[in-house]
């Protein structure tokens, strides 16, 4: 197969890595793997970004060789063999093994359903790729608060508890000189709901998967259609015209950004589809090449000015960006205006070699020095992505692990009379893997301490003392980066873009169509997957590295994850104060953040 340099390069900086052509062996590598693994370019790079991420490795040949021993050999040797049929012919001693490992997965899958016979010595099949641990697991009550109570796996991760950079502060916002990073217990916080005037906030499950196509396209259109008119009166547009109607002289269009085919978009793919009022849904191919600078992605509601000579194509020349939300303003007395401290961090809170929660047993530790007045935990709390759950290797069910690393949480920071805020994350395998996501229903958690703990829909908006603090978990920055395209924008970084577009399009997943890895319910999220306003604080947790950014007057936050595989990773904290009402100009209520290594 024929494989493209230059394709590859280009992969890359779809993740903002540069590949340096000067490094001859880099770049023969890259081709071979594609070559000998018979990999397009895409998806290559996929599988990369897919390895290094977990483990933060560098872009180097030595690193290259263990992607393909850890994964593309292991994936080639699970192929399956195309050629093979059913028949009764004669077997090689090839066919004879697999028809040996096929029985033997069948008896053990058959032996998961049924009681073991008294007395039975059969050994449990263990290979070095899934070795069968010895150790009995223990439910100690004098380990209520240690994660070997309620863990499978009770072998603590040694790299992980080797670590030396505890504490490290990776960045920092605002004025951090002598600053106290103490809170109050949360004893003069209020938290509640921020939500549209006309819809409540999500609390309870909802059902899904029963979405016609008519009332997709219905929300869709809505959502075109009112980000239409809020541009429209931004901008003082008298009418628009349809997509495809014939121009020669210049008009004004509405419509959303799609892409003409499965692949990724590019500057050649791009079509408008237009609203359903002025252009009935049509759809008509762009010409950008007249556009000085934009930065578009799939989803994305636009107006347009240009011409449509043939009504076949329209020619671009002028893009007019969206507008943010106006910020939130409370009815607020001025005892409610006192300090307060947050802490942000989010899942997976075991790292990948075990499931001992060290990470989240260490942050308890810092709930209970630092005193903050609300923690947001973001999840996801059991990930689907852990190895043992994929494999099944637990010894109890999904939900008794949750549910005990629910108490650990609450009960482990009783002292410290922290709110306690818990956001579901689409990758919980015990949870409703929908988007918007409800709350968790485990109530009965949290009796003794009803008052500070918070369940919250995925995404939400909070008001802690008058400050609105919107969050999400699902990774949108790593959905949208792989989407966007961009040409001679002003925007210094690609983070920074699709911020600015998350908070113009007022939407908490404005990509469409989403990720595949994201099941959207789009009437629910058309009801609580808008912004009602633009926050003050945006909690936006991703794989990718973590930040501190000043959008338009909106603090943008990435805390990381508390873990990246077997070695600890960061959360956040900041300072924020609501002012008092004034004619001067907005100041941020964020007095300062900063990004820690747990």
């Amino acid at each position: 197969m024929s494989v493209s340099l230059e394709k590859i390069r280009n992969e890359l900086a779809v993740f903002d890595f540069d590949l340096n052509l000067e490094d001859e062996d880099l770049s023969e590598k890259l081709v071979e793997l594609c070559s000998v693994h018979r990999l397009s370019e895409e998806k290559l790079i996929d599988e990369w970004m897919a390895f290094s991420t977990t483990k933060n490795l560098p872009l180097n040949v030595a690193n290259l060789c263990l992607l393909e021993h850890e994964v593309l050999n292991r994936k080639n040797s699970k192929r399956p063999n195309v050629k093979k049929e059913k028949h009764c012919g004669n077997r090689d001693i090839n066919s004879i093994q697999e028809l040996i490992e096929v029985e033997t997965e069948e008896e053990n899958l058959l032996d998961s359903y049924a009681t073991p016979a008294k007395g039975s010595q059969k050994r449990i099949l263990s290979t070095p790729e899934n070795p069968q641990s010895k150790r009995v697991p223990t439910r100690s009550p004098h380990l209520l608060f240690s994660p070997a109570a309620f863990s499978p796996s009770a072998t603590p991760s040694q790299k992980y508890s080797s670590r030396s950079n505890r504490g490290e502060v990776v960045t920092s916002f605002g004025d951090v000189q002598g600053t106290s990073w103490s809170g109050g217990s949360g004893k003069y916080t209020k938290v509640e709901p921020i939500t549209l005037q006309e819809e409540e906030s999500l609390t309870k499950s909802y059902k899904y998967m029963f979405q016609k196509m008519m009332d997709i396209r219905e929300a869709v259109g809505n959502k075109i259609e009112e980000l239409g008119e809020a541009l429209k009166n931004h901008f003082h547009i008298e009418e628009f015209t349809s997509v495809s109607f014939p121009a020669q002289e210049t008009v004004t269009v509405l419509g959303q950004i799609g892409c003409d085919s499965n692949g990724k978009l590019n500057a050649k793919s791009v079509v408008l589809e237009g609203d359903r009022e002025h252009s009935s849904g049509m759809q008509v191919p762009m010409d950008l090449s007249e556009l000085k600078e934009y930065s578009l992605f799939p989803g994305q509601v636009v107006i347009m000015e240009g011409t449509n000579s043939t009504g076949r194509k329209f020619v671009a020349s002028k893009l007019y960006e969206g507008v943010p939300l106006p910020f939130y303003q409370p009815s607020i007395d001025s005892e409610d205006c006192s300090q307060q401290m947050i802490i942000a961090a989010c899942g997976p809170f075991t790292t990948s070699d075990t499931i001992t929660y060290d990470a989240l047993k260490d942050l308890v530790d810092v709930i209970n020095r630092d005193r903050p007045d609300v923690c947001i935990l973001l999840g996801p709390f059991l990930d689907s992505k852990h190895q043992q759950v994929e494999n099944l290797q637990l010894t109890v069910t999904f939900e008794e692990v949750f549910k005990s690393c629910l108490k650990m949480i609450i009960e482990g920071t009783r002292q410290s009379g922290s709110h306690l805020v818990f956001v579901p994350s689409i990758r919980d395998v015990h949870h409703d893997p929908v988007y918007p996501q409800p709350p968790f229903s485990c109530y009965e958690a949290a009796k003794e301490d009803k008052p500070r703990v918070h369940f919250v829909a995925d995404p939400c908006t909070l008001s802690i003392n008058g400050v609105a603090v919107g969050f999400t978990s699902t990774d949108l920055l790593f959905h949208m980066g792989a989407e966007e395209i961009s040409s001679g924008t002003g925007a210094p970084d690609r983070f920074s873009r699709i911020l600015r577009h998350i908070l113009t399009q007022r939407s908490y997943y404005p990509l469409y169509p989403p990720h595949e890895e994201i099941n959207i319910d789009y009437e629910a999220h058309y009801n609580y997957g808008i912004m009602p306003i633009t926050p003050d604080i945006f909690i936006i947790p991703s794989e990718l590295r973590f930040f501190i950014k000043d959008i338009s007057g909106c603090i943008c936050i990435n805390p990381g994850r508390l873990t990246k595989g077997m070695v600890g990773g960061t959360y956040a904290r900041f300072l924020v104060k609501r002012e008092t009402p004034s004619t001067e100009e907005r100041r941020s209520p964020c007095i300062s953040a900063q990004v820690v290594k747990i």
